[in-house]
């Protein structure tokens, strides 16, 4: 009887101790990505915009993001690029001669914060960069256009 007792308090404790030590292994969504078709630049140079944009996202604390879309070599216009330069948001001392537009999705938090609608889907939310001569991305502005 003390056998058997014994026997089942360990598997209980076993049992018990399997689940520690075990942590939330579940990551965050995935964000959609629509590449679109572009002659002006390659994956690795939307992927490198992309990262800027994600770097930025990371801090709308509560926010989720969904969906990014780039928004076609038509909005890389010689228009658009002088339009970014004009911008008083702008940081980089050289102007740019490269711009690129990425539309996207994103959900606020539940609860209210900044200037974002409590839980609330935003979608077309423009994200547009900039760079010299295939430099670096830089974030100028976004919002809707």
């Amino acid at each position: 009887m003390k056998k058997l007792l014994a026997v089942s308090l360990t598997i209980m404790i076993l049992g018990t101790l399997g689940g520690c030590g075990k942590q939330d292994t579940q990551e965050p969504p995935k964000v959609k990505i629509d590449y679109g078709n572009s002659e002006l630049y390659t994956q690795e140079d939307m992927d490198a915009a992309i990262q800027v944009i994600e770097a930025e996202f990371a801090t709308w604390e509560g926010c989720e993001l969904h969906s990014l879309a780039y928004g076609g070599d038509a909005a890389c216009s010689d228009e658009n690029i002088e339009w970014l330069n004009g911008l008083e948001m702008k940081e980089q001392t050289e102007p740019f001669t490269q711009c690129i537009l990425f539309s996207s999705s994103f959900h606020s938090p539940v609860e209210q914060r900044d200037a974002w609608d409590a839980d609330t889907e935003y979608e077309g939310w423009q994200w547009w960069l900039g760079r010299s001569d295939g430099g670096a991305w830089e974030l100028v502005t976004c919002g809707y256009g």
